[in-house]
């Protein structure tokens, strides 16, 4: 039986649990509750409404996915920031 899109996503989605922008680390935590670090070089770009930055941009609690980029780098897309999913209805 095939995954739904709701499905996908959920398993997609990783939580910020702590930002190291110096050293270029990223600690997340994915739908299983298990926390990986994420290892960021210089080119990696956060994609936010905001507009574009490094991980200087992320915050603890956001909600973000990660997508691989040519030559190595990496493109992190913020889904929610922590402020909109605590001040959501849905919690």
């Amino acid at each position: 039986m095939p995954n739904s899109l709701t499905d996908w996503l959920q398993k997609s989605r990783l939580t910020v649990v702590s930002v190291d922008a110096t050293r270029g680390r990223l600690r997340v935590r994915g739908e299983a509750d298990l926390c990986s670090e994420l290892s960021c070089g210089e080119g990696t770009l956060v994609v936010a409404n905001e507009g574009e930055g490094n991980l200087e941009a992320l915050n603890p609690g956001d909600i973000i996915k990660v997508e691989p980029k040519s030559g190595g780098a990496q493109t992190i897309t913020v889904l929610r920031r922590a402020w909109e999913e605590i001040a959501s209805p849905e919690v």
